[in-house]
């Protein structure tokens, strides 16, 4: 978990700044929406079968 001590003259708005820096660094906001909602194992199924059809497209592209 990210972490982001204020300094002593520093005010919010650059504290917010780092500590918002620090999470998108550390990936939380994908896998937050990752686990927004349920998905049930056909609509996983579909999502990585389509993640994989993007992936074989991008790679046989010259």
């Amino acid at each position: 978990m990210p972490q982001v001590v204020p300094g002593e003259n520093e005010g919010i708005e650059s504290t917010l700044r780092r500590f918002k820096r620090e999470v998108s660094k550390a990936g939380i906001f994908p896998d937050m929406r990752k686990h927004r909602h349920f998905e049930t194992p056909i609509e996983k199924r579909k999502r990585k079968a389509l993640a994989r059809h993007k992936q074989s497209k991008r790679k046989f592209r010259y």
